[in-house]
């Protein structure tokens, strides 16, 4: 006779079922399923055998990140070990959901599984009954352990080295592009507005940022004087351009404007201003998030073209996956199907023609480019996706290919072969890697130095907290004491910090400064040291007097 064992495994635990009389079950399945929604029912059909809770949410994370990869966790192979009955005359056998943890079962502990039909209905029945058949789980707190456990493995899923997150890069690309067209629109605005009162500045300053700082600092035109030329200089950067402001702001056939008109326009014309700052600011950003994540790419392509290819293929991993013929039209899909549909000429191009080689290179030679172009492109990616440690010394290498083959389609000169310049550099990555990884480990030592000195400091404090509760208001000696003990530690978290700092090269000058502070507070400890003693006579005296 068989004897069916259900494994199922709960947010709370793993639990082992049995099911009696297995070979009536298995002729019955309409019934059991019947069955299944009847908990007075049910439990006559299946029986506790065990349960093991876990101990921690991380164990919980621990055995449901195995078993979603079909690996056997230590926890449920010691388990099914110590409860499963393997020996005797019944024959044990196993029923689990998933058939990928049942082959991985069936490899390990050498048990007969079996997934499917009956294990599935009774599983089913297992899951909506569970917090009934284990004692002391309520259905509250069954409801907030798979809640929890739910919460916590979509994290982890979704875990991933935040430094090097694409998703920001295509993000910041997009806004990029989206406060380029902004800014454009609305310093035609500011130029429309302003220029019924003052046409001729439109033509004088044709930069748009320029323009609206222009608008601020002028304001009414028949008030600029001489003294104002300085200021325009300032913002033009040429003194004639900013003579020239002032002789047109004289002979301006512009149309008079109320004060009230004047202060819309040169508020509007600060948001233009702070918009065109903060896009400064959001490509810098671009630029350091870019050698985080793509370094390679960044230094081959340029930040904005290899930012554009991230959020064009949707994220590094899918523009590695690229062949360097899609890289090559990526942006081009358009004109490509165009092309196809009309048996035309097919794009030799797509975004990579924004990159300074195509524009470099001769007509004739720009789809030779292109191509050789998106297949470095392609290496430059691959290298930045599955690589550890990012360093650009592959792009920086690539991009040297590229300007060798554009000067051989210029002069004919030999470019340097792939294999000897892959050679130089995976030797400079490796060097660039193991230097990253030891300032690594240096931080990380001293950050742990760091947690563990502050970590005894806290306890040293609690410590004393409960000696003065015991010892009562006599202890004024004994705290200055302690208090005395708590220097060495506090000052030997300043000297790593220092030490830290001295790295950098700010150290010298704050030790001189801490030196001399201490110096001036033991001046006086050592002045006020001989005076007691005299003190000490002047009393003997008078009381002898």
């Amino acid at each position: 006779m068989v004897l069916l064992h259900v494994l199922f495994e709960h947010a709370a635990g793993y639990a082992l079922f049995v099911v009696k009389e297995v070979e009536e079950i298995g002729m019955l399945l309409p019934q059991v399923e019947d069955c299944v929604l009847n908990i007075g029912k049910f439990n006559g059909m299946v029986s506790l055998a065990a349960f093991f809770p876990f101990k921690s949410a991380q164990a919980a994370l621990d055995n449901i990140n195995a078993i979603s990869e079909g690996v056997v966790h230590a926890d449920l192979k010691l388990f099914l070990e110590t409860n499963l009955p393997i020996g005797g005359k019944k024959k044990a056998m196993l029923g689990v959901g998933d058939a990928k943890i049942g082959g991985a079962l069936q490899e390990e502990l050498g048990l007969a599984i079996q997934t499917g039909g009956v294990v599935a209905e009774i599983l089913r029945g297992v899951r909506l009954h569970f917090h009934s058949l284990v004692k002391g789980l309520t259905a509250q707190a069954a409801s907030k352990a798979q809640l929890g456990l739910g919460h916590s493995y979509s994290r982890a899923k979704v875990k991933f080295n935040v430094n090097r997150s694409d998703n920001m890069i295509i993000q910041s690309i997009a806004l990029l592009d989206q406060l380029d067209k902004d800014i454009n629109t609305f310093s035609m605005r500011v130029r429309e507005w302003y220029g019924y009162h003052f046409p001729e500045l439109i033509k004088i300053v044709t930069d748009n940022s320029t323009y609206c700082k222009m608008t601020q600092l002028i304001g009414n035109r028949k008030e600029l004087s001489e003294e104002s030329l300085e200021s325009m200089e300032e913002v033009v950067m040429d003194s004639a351009k900013a003579q020239s402001i002032l002789e047109a702001s004289r002979s301006s056939m512009g149309m008079d404007i109320s004060p009230i008109d004047l202060i819309n326009i040169e508020r509007f014309s600060n948001r233009v201003v702070s918009l065109a700052a903060y896009r400064l600011e959001l490509q810098e950003y671009l630029h350091s998030k870019m050698g985080q994540v793509a370094p390679n790419l960044a230094a081959l392509i340029g930040d904005v073209v290899g930012a554009r290819l991230i959020s064009h293929a949707g994220s590094l991993t899918n523009l590695a996956k690229y062949p360097a013929s899609t890289v090559q039209i990526l942006g081009a899909e358009k004109a490509l199907f165009r092309a196809l549909k009309t048996r035309g000429n097919t794009p030799k191009y797509g975004l990579i023609f924004h990159s300074t080689f195509i524009g470099r290179a001769a007509a004739k030679n720009k789809g030779r480019i292109s191509r050789y172009l998106a297949n470095k492109c392609t290496i430059a990616s691959r290298i930045d996706a599955f690589s550890d440690v990012p360093t650009c010394v592959f792009g920086d290498k690539l991009r040297d290919q590229v300007e060798e083959r554009l000067s051989f389609y210029e002069t004919g000169e030999a470019p340097r072969k792939n294999l000897d310049v892959m050679k130089e550099a995976v030797i400079q990555a490796g060097e660039v890697a193991a230097e990253i990884k030891i300032k690594l480990a240096k931080k990380e030592k001293k950050r742990r130095k760091r947690e563990k000195k502050l970590a005894a400091f806290s306890t040293g404090d609690g410590d004393e907290e409960a000696g003065d509760g015991e010892a009562g208001a006599t202890e004024n000696g004994e705290a200055k004491k302690k208090k005395k003990k708590k220097k060495p530690v506090a000052e030997a978290i300043q000297m790593e910090e220092e030490a830290s700092a001295a790295e950098n090269g700010d150290a010298p000058a704050k030790k001189k400064k801490k030196r001399k502070s201490e110096a001036m507070e033991v001046e006086p400890v050592a002045e006020e040291a001989p005076e007691t003693p005299q003190t000490e006579k002047k009393k003997k005296r008078k009381k002898k007097d």
